[in-house]
């Protein structure tokens, strides 16, 4: 008998003939995560297996592994052979571990009786008993061993899961761990995220990571109106992100002398708008230069002034390629919720200005035109010039 981690995968068993294609992303990611632990990694029918690895790494391969987009869940199991003696035997293990003492759940006194269940899969149909055979035999044997625990085939306390694999072994554990789910990193292209320090985009990061988007990140500042501190912000939020795709490269764009022509030729209520128009133009330029199929955004429909239809319709053309945005149907509460769950919400609320909340009018115009726009934006003197060389001075800092 052995410990080991079982990985599931989910959408990937959709994939037809290029579902290797698929998987061998998703093992590289894996095997990526879990550099410098030993362990050795075998691959089963739709699952893979983790085996001899030191039990006291066991929690951060497991925490590693939950992190892996491409797969749905995973479980600690033992693995023993398929023998009903030896499966029995980890089976009455397994119940032992929850600290179950005469039907009392952690052995303490006035604790409610535990209830379970024995839920059995025969993939190897050549094993001796079926299922429900399995499940009655290993059930009795649980009873028999642990004085006033109960089954109730309903709503158990917990289930004790067989899997008889066809390999010759099976597989016992209690419990699935969520993992991060979606398609394996990087199967689905690179965008560039625009990242810049608030609630939104990070979760947009995640959410386009999770569908198999590589990314690099770009962030604007406007130093020395924004200080180290909202940079130390971005490098931590995407740090996070990092957690999760192995190494982000954060892009760094000053848009200080920019920023300042727009407040000195714009008329104010179009200062939002210019601004998001020249971020939308260098995106572009620099996500073709780094090998990027789109451009990732945070926005959300109606939000504020710039993310209304019209506003959002003149900022993309000026891209010059496909602009995603994951949360344009969310409203506020759904994205901090998903930021709380992600782990950025702390970072994200740090007082910090970043570029986009200085100079800000004080009533903007939220249904823009197309010619309103270009006769703004054809204010600012030398603008081609400032936005080469605004990209001539980009900073790079590889995350993770």
């Amino acid at each position: 008998m052995e410990n080991v981690i079982i990985l599931r995968y989910g959408e990937l068993h959709l994939k037809g003939n290029n579902r290797g294609w698929f998987e061998k992303k998703l093992i590289d990611d894996i095997k990526a995560k879990l550099k410098g632990i030993s362990h050795s990694f075998k691959h089963q029918r739709g699952r893979y297996l983790i085996s001899d690895f030191e039990q006291c790494d066991c929690d951060v391969i497991v925490d590693k592994c939950r992190r892996c987009f491409g797969l749905n869940s995973l479980s600690i199991a033992y693995k023993c052979k398929a023998d009903l003696e030896q499966i029995a035997q980890a089976c009455l293990l397994l119940v032992e571990e929850r600290g179950i003492k005469n039907g009392v759940y952690g052995g303490g006194i006035g604790g409610n009786y535990e209830t379970f269940k024995v839920v059995s899969n025969r993939a190897d149909k050549n094993f001796e008993y079926n299922s429900m055979q399995l499940n009655s035999i290993i059930g009795g044997r649980i009873l028999e061993a642990n004085e006033g625990i109960k089954v109730d085939i309903h709503k158990p306390s917990f289930e004790v899961n067989i899997d008889v694999r066809e390999e010759g072994h099976a597989l016992i554990f209690s419990s699935f761990v969520a993992c991060a789910g979606g398609m394996p990193n990087g199967s689905a292209g690179k965008g560039l995220l625009l990242l810049s320090g608030g609630l939104d985009s990070p979760v947009a990061g995640h959410m386009m990571l999770r569908r198999g988007l590589a990314l690099d990140v770009l962030h604007f500042h406007s130093y020395p109106y924004t200080n180290e501190r909202a940079r130390q912000k971005v490098v931590e939020l995407a740090e996070k992100l990092a957690e999760y795709c192995g190494k982000i490269n954060l892009r760094l764009i000053k848009l200080t002398q920019i920023q300042e022509k727009i407040k000195r030729y714009c008329d104010e209520r179009y200062a939002v708008i210019m601004l998001r128009m020249v971020m939308m133009r260098i995106a572009g330029s620099l996500a073709k230069r780094y090998g990027c199929g789109c451009v990732v955004s945070g926005e959300s429909l109606g939000q504020v002034a710039s993310q209304t239809l019209e506003s959002l319709t003149i900022i993309d053309a000026a891209s010059g390629m496909p602009v995603f945005r994951p949360l344009i149907g969310l409203d506020k509460q759904e994205i901090i919720d998903m930021a709380k769950m992600l782990g950025t919400f702390d970072i994200s609320i740090l007082p910090f200005e970043d570029c986009c909340t200085i100079f800000l009018p004080k009533h903007p115009v939220t249904r823009p035109t197309h010619l309103t726009a270009a006769k703004e934006i054809g204010k600012i003197p030398d603008l081609d010039e400032l936005i080469l060389a605004a990209i001539g001075e980009v900073e790079t800092v590889v995350i993770g």
